[in-house]
């Protein structure tokens, strides 16, 4: 009994020392980033950005505890990756020696900042980095040679879109998973080294002075002469090297076959066939490597941070270049291939490209979208535009999630609307699974789209047309019937020739006769979506190419009007509508005021929105018998002219 009383005494000591180690281990791994936090300037310049005002650490937290530090990834409790992004950082990178006490810090990203200075020192110290993002700042200078030359387990390293100068060090061949790789956009100069030729020719664009596969620019006799001399002592000690590994394998083979004759003499039965599956892994591990169909390798391997399976690793040279950029901070990050190998469903095709449903391995849905014409713009440009929608922030506005910069396409990743679009459920009929719209639901829509593109207006304004392609396709609606709106603010890098052909903004009357959009064309958009959805009618204008044609949906309002048939506009199909007419032929009066087409004449956006907003769901108790009974009549000439709504222009 005292054995047994004394065994749990020592298990409980156990346990408890087991937590005070696990306090310990946080309390260090917290102390480590506060010191990084500490040497970290945000927009202010004189203070650390503040979303990092999160990062609080005690005796009994750290940062893997809930909540988890903001920008911080974790495994078994222990700090797995850092990604210190879209923060504004300024001045020169912070030294990254000390994080060398994060022992499994396999991810470290400081993308899309305003760091300057050289390239970031301490580096070396972090051997078991595996991804590695300093794209999109403005560092300078070399990159050191020896920095990479510890990273056998390096992946990804992206040092894009900053101002590197000098060569790209051999070193970085050294890694033997580096399957994505980008140093596009600096300034970096003089041969390609061999072990880096796999990759495509982006990803070392925007370098003038480099030369060599995969560029179509030939290296100078002299370069080439340089690169060979710079090797020829490595070559001459890797000849060396092989004559002693030669030497030494004949000598233990000689052995080998020695121990194997006494050995069989005395068990010829006892022979096993090795394991051809397994070798050891490279971070301690067991790699399985597996031959498939498409003579590619497929590596799972022990490592936390893929969760027992690392990426498919081609087996010929070349790889995809994964070049998604996140424009939302403190989300969860996917890869390219995640999109590419999840269940995809066909949403549409429109006037730019197809769109997708691909529902992720953890079940969350996203929308991918194909852009053919968008050519409007230069890569930087581009992704300066990009930027821009990132920082906007409105409860009508569908957020780019993330993008994707090629020269022949672009793809846009968004969050899924489970209500699609509104086009589909005023116009779908029997395909649309959502009951037709209630007076209170239209309302509630457009008021919505008024106030997301008045905020386009007062974000953008260096815009002519903030939205360009406002219809009622492009309203999508959340699982409360919210008007979320999408395809914003894409004139300044869509192909001008094909935004002039099918964007709806360049459809307006002003467009048509001069050619040419004003600052009032997005709000004549939305004075035809006004009027869609009161009259349930598709409008034409959609689909006309360029200045083709002049009838469209406020023409056909006012000609009703005109005959005095007012009540026939509504939407049949609309329901609970009583009491609510002359607020109808309110909303109506404001859609006919944007669509005038007399630009001059033509209300402008905070005009429109103020009207909007006047609108109720009921009218007044004063006047709503009076209102029912003008629009169920049909209104004659004099109620045309006396009721206060009346549409007689």
């Amino acid at each position: 009994m005292a054995g047994d009383g004394a065994g749990a005494a020592g298990l409980l000591l156990l346990l408890a020392l087991a937590a005070l180690v696990a306090a310990a281990a946080a309390a260090s791994e917290g102390d480590v980033l506060l010191a990084l936090r500490a040497t970290l300037r945000g927009p202010s310049g004189d203070r650390p950005p503040a979303p990092l005002d999160q990062w609080v650490s005690s005796a009994s937290t750290g940062p893997c505890q809930d909540p988890i530090w903001y920008a911080v990834k974790c495994s078994s409790n222990k700090v797995l990756g850092i990604r210190l992004e879209y923060l504004g950082l300024q001045g020169n990178a912070p030294d990254m020696a000390p994080l060398a006490a994060l022992t499994s810090l396999r991810v470290l990203s400081f993308a899309n900042n305003n760091l300057t200075g050289p390239f970031p020192p301490g580096l070396t110290e972090l051997p078991a980095l595996k991804m590695l993002y300093l794209s999109r700042n403005r560092l300078s200078g070399e990159i050191p040679g020896d920095t990479f030359e510890a990273m056998m387990g390096l992946r990804k390293l992206f040092l894009a879109d900053n101002a590197f100068t000098g060569a790209i060090p051999d070193t970085i061949t050294s890694p033997k998973l580096l399957v994505l790789f980008d140093v596009s956009h600096n300034r970096l100069s003089g041969p390609i080294p061999q072990g880096l030729r796999r990759f495509k020719a982006a990803s070392f664009e925007g370098n003038t002075d480099l030369c060599g596969a995969p560029l179509d620019v030939a290296c100078p006799p002299s370069a080439l002469l340089g690169a060979s001399d710079s090797s020829d002592s490595s070559d001459s000690m890797r000849v060396l090297m092989i004559i002693a590994i030669a030497v030494v394998a004949f000598g233990g083979l000689l052995a080998i076959i020695g121990i194997i004759t006494a050995l069989v003499s005395r068990r010829k039965d006892n022979d096993e066939p090795a394991d051809a599956t397994e070798t050891p892994g490279d971070g301690g591990g067991i790699a399985k490597m597996q031959s498939t169909a498409d003579k590619s390798i497929k590596i799972a391997q022990a490592d936390s941070e893929q969760r027992g399976v690392v990426a498919p690793v081609p087996s010929k040279r070349g790889g995809r270049r994964d070049g998604l950029v996140f424009l939302q901070e403190g989300r969860e990050r996917f890869e390219l291939e995640d999109l590419l190998r999840a269940s995809a469903e066909v949403l549409g095709s429109g006037n730019f490209g197809a769109s997708y449903k691909a529902t992720l391995v953890d079940g969350k849905p996203m929308v991918v979208k194909r852009f053919k014409e968008m050519n409007g713009a230069g890569r930087a440009d581009f992704n300066e535009h990009m930027r821009r929608l990132g920082r906007l922030v409105h409860p009508n506005l569908l957020p780019v999630v993330a993008y994707l910069y090629k020269k022949d396409e672009k793809l846009f990743v968004t969050e899924h609307m489970v209500n699609g679009g509104l086009a589909q459920i005023l116009h779908g009929g029997a395909t649309s699974s959502l009951p037709r719209l209630d007076w209170p639901a239209r309302l509630k829509i457009i008021k919505g789209v008024a106030r997301g593109l008045a905020y386009l207006y007062e974000e953008l304004p260096m815009l002519t047309v903030p939205h360009g392609h406002l219809k009622s396709s492009n309203v999508l609606l959340n699982a409360e019937l919210e008007p979320i709106l999408s395809d914003y603010a894409l004139v300044p890098v869509v192909t001008p020739s094909h935004a002039s052909q099918v964007m709806v903004a360049y459809k307006a009357p002003e467009c048509t006769a001069a050619g040419r959009a004003s600052k009032k064309s997005d709000v004549w958009t939305l004075g035809i979506l006004v009027l869609e959805l009161l009259t349930g009618r598709f409008p034409t204008n959609y689909l006309r190419k360029g200045r083709e044609g002049t009838t469209d949906l406020a023409g056909w309002v006012h000609s009703v009007v005109r005959e005095e048939w007012t009540g026939e506009v509504f939407d049949k199909d609309m329901r609970d509508t009583r009491s609510a007419e002359g607020e109808m032929v309110k909303l109506l009066k404001v859609g006919l005021g944007c669509c005038d087409t007399d630009v001059a004449v033509r209300w402008d956006i905070k005009e429109a929105l103020a009207r909007i907003e006047e609108v109720r769901e009921r009218d007044p108790a004063d006047d709503s018998s009076t209102a029912s009974s003008y629009l169920s009549d049909g209104g004659g000439a004099g109620a045309a002219s006396d009721h206060p709504h009346s549409l007689s222009t």
